[in-house]
């Protein structure tokens, strides 16, 4: 059965979407810890980062890189966090977070079901600052 994320990478269920390659996609976090809150996921469904072969590592940590300098642009913030969780998705996934403090990370704090116009101009916000 196709993960949560394999059915909003095949348009199954509706995303606000940031980037999208050959390897991987970017989406607005619906439960956000802040506002710019995205997930960057692979295409390929690997579970746990540690399964991940070197080639996809790399690639994930270069486009978190690129999307995390427009974010940072969009969001003003001290940092963008990388975090990888992966608990609630067996989907790897990495989420990246505009933040001011550890505080701006709290997932028991997220908005959950952020409306989907939010994400909509959130991403487009992103996205205007991509190279």
């Amino acid at each position: 059965m196709p993960t949560l994320f394999t059915r909003i990478i095949d348009r199954e269920l509706p995303a606000a979407f940031v980037w999208e390659d050959d390897r991987c996609v970017a989406f607005m976090a619906k439960d956000a810890c802040h506002a710019g809150h995205l997930l960057v996921v692979p295409r390929d469904e690997v579970d746990h980062w540690l399964d991940a072969d070197d080639d996809l590592l790399a690639h994930l940590l270069r486009t978190c890189r690129t999307i995390a300098t427009a974010q940072q642009a969009a969001f003003p913030s001290e940092r963008v966090a990388l975090l990888v969780v992966g608990l609630e998705v067996p989907h790897l996934h990495l989420h990246l977070v505009p933040i001011d403090g550890m505080g701006d990370v709290d997932f028991a704090r997220a908005r959950r079901d952020v409306p989907m116009e939010e994400l909509e101009a959130n991403a487009g916000a992103i996205k205007g600052r991509l190279p």
